[in-house]
């Protein structure tokens, strides 16, 4: 059964649409140092529920973002990675990534104060 093509204005709609929600750039930051298991994305995203997750790594997969690999084994074991479409994004997340840290230290005067992995580096 064909799909009929959604209709967008700018590309950047599509692109964003492929990124949007609030785990799937994190997803892929932990994918662009290498291939993860299920549960290490779990804990690298402590937040996250396995229902979300799962369905943001399926949406991933759907758009070809990353790849999911099955090793048949017992039990089963399920990792990701990026696909090499992919790697594409890697500029333009690290791109968003400073542009976020900026826009903290303009918005609340130091990035420390609100993002996470500062807040860390002090204790």
């Amino acid at each position: 059964m064909n799909e009929t093509p959604k209709k967008y204005k700018l590309g950047l709609e599509a692109a964003l649409e492929v990124i949007r929600g609030k785990w799937k750039g994190s997803i892929l930051y932990h994918l662009s140092t290498g291939r993860k298991r299920t549960f290490e994305l779990r804990k690298l995203i402590p937040e996250i529920t396995q229902k979300v997750l799962t369905q943001q790594l399926r949406e991933l997969e759907d758009d070809g973002i990353i790849i999911r690999i099955l090793h048949i084994q017992n039990p089963p074991m399920v990792e990701y990675e990026l696909s090499e479409y992919a790697w594409k994004l890697e500029d333009i997340l690290e791109t968003l990534c400073l542009w976020g840290e900026e826009h903290l230290d303009k918005k609340y005067g130091d990035k420390t104060k609100v993002l996470e992995d500062y807040a860390q580096l002090g204790k």
